[in-house]
């Protein structure tokens, strides 16, 4: 095999990499895959939400084959403070139509079952295939250098999806050491608990799931965030901080989990489940402006998360994920009918990257996550600040709204300032819009 020349070889077996090698072989590229793990999914980590609408394109239907967990038909935000929460939401049975919204899901097994759609379109998949280097001639990337006993191997074109610590991508400069500011640990426990509590607990109807979205208290003044999914026998729960702040305030991220597990408005929910699994990872935090200047180059291209293509706001990236590996794909398609895989052929990619929802999203909110990190009061002061004031207004003791609402006014004025929480706003406003 080391004599062979594919077209183009991936380089990570995660949501990014397999989209792209799908969409390749598809098209009619010869393409190889190859994944460190013992399979794909073995080392891949998310939170466990996974979107529709980027892999339908390339799968049709695919959740009607893929082991998908539950459909989220109900999407809940939760600000905790010591004592509980003051949370939102949105819940629609469209979520759970002939098209639904997005799934829980548990990536071990999700993702082993897209690569076996990706082998069923041509893919070759190599696991335990470690890779050492890019092999560079006359400046261009030839192919990679692994541990495999065939040592070499050859393509047009390189597909890098290794994830957020991106070690191709640092060695050839592009992607330089990334900065604690730019990236979180998270830290997540999978726990068993009978599918009846599930459905009864998070009022939903059975094979239905929801996901709460938590911010506040247990971060301990840290940028971050929590979340609880539903499964379909089990819960994903988890906790996200930015390294920086981890070391800043020298936190534990399995303590934070803890602490979260113990909340009084998380407790009642895992109540008598057992913990199956424990998870580690890192992930992108740092937005628009973590993204690489170059994510192409002659005989190379970078996709999802080795990118930093996450949408901290929104909680989403698989779906960032799958639509840079197919719009990297569909670059590398066009570069083989040209014969061509140099970098200005390969900047299609960048463009189509820069036109759709992924970049124009990120764009969005580019300046929100320097913002949350240089306001750590949105950490610390507002979470118990919004929770005492709400609990203040829907207290009833005799005394007159009017009187509540000027106790919310000192507690604002003691805690954060009246102009301190208006500059907040507007700045948050600001870097949202």
């Amino acid at each position: 095999m080391a004599d062979e020349k594919f077209d183009a070889i991936v380089v990570g077996a995660g949501p990014s990499g397999l989209a792209a090698a799908i969409t390749m072989a598809k098209a009619g590229l010869e393409v190889a895959l190859l994944e460190r793990g013992s399979f794909a999914g073995s080392k891949n980590v998310m939170g466990g939400i996974f979107y529709r609408h980027p892999l339908d394109t390339i799968v049709p239907e695919f959740w009607k084959t893929a082991p998908v967990e539950r459909p989220i038909i109900e999407q809940r935000y939760w600000m905790l403070g010591d004592q509980g929460h003051v949370g939102g939401g949105v819940r629609s049975q469209t979520f759970d139509g002939d098209k639904p919204n997005c799934w829980s899901v548990l990536r071990a097994k999700f993702d082993r079952w897209l690569a076996e759609q990706a082998e069923a379109a041509g893919v070759m998949i190599l696991t335990e295939a470690k890779v050492e280097s890019l092999l560079q001639k006359d400046g261009m990337v030839v192919g990679v250098h692994t541990l495999l006993d065939d040592g070499d191997l050859n393509a047009d074109v390189v597909v890098i999806a290794e994830g957020v610590n991106s070690i191709l991508l640092r060695d050839m400069g592009i992607h330089p050491e990334i900065k604690p500011n730019q990236v979180a640990t998270i830290v997540k426990e999978v726990i068993s608990l009978a599918p009846e509590k599930i459905e009864d607990r998070f009022n939903v109807e059975k094979g239905q799931g929801i996901s709460i979205e938590l911010l506040g208290t247990p971060s301990q003044g840290g940028v971050g965030m929590g979340f609880l999914y539903t499964n379909k026998d089990s819960l994903s729960i988890g906790m996200g901080v930015l390294v920086s702040d981890l070391a800043r305030l020298k936190l534990k991220p399995n303590d934070l989990l803890e602490n979260l597990k113990n909340h009084p408005s998380i407790r009642p929910l895992i109540a008598g489940g057992k913990t199956e699994e424990y998870l580690a990872h890192f992930i992108p935090e740092g937005g628009y402006n973590a993204v690489p200047r170059q994510i192409h180059g002659n005989g190379w291209v970078a996709i999802g998360d080795s990118v930093m293509l996450v949408n901290s706001v929104h909680r989403e990236g698989s779906n960032l994920a799958v639509k840079s590996g197919i719009l990297a794909a569909e670059a590398i398609v066009a570069a083989k009918k040209k014969g061509d895989f140099s970098a200005a052929t390969l900047a299609v990619y960048r463009q189509a990257l820069d036109a759709s929802f992924v970049m124009k999203d990120l764009a969005k909110y580019k300046g929100l996550s320097h913002f949350m990190e240089t306001n750590p009061q949105l950490f610390s002061v507002y979470p118990n600040l919004i929770n005492d004031a709400a609990t203040e207004m829907f207290t009833v003791d005799g005394v007159s709204k009017r009187e509540k609402q000027g106790r919310i006014l000192k507690m604002v004025k003691e805690r954060r300032g009246l102009f301190g929480a208006a500059l907040d706003a507007i700045k948050g406003g600001l870097n949202a819009r």
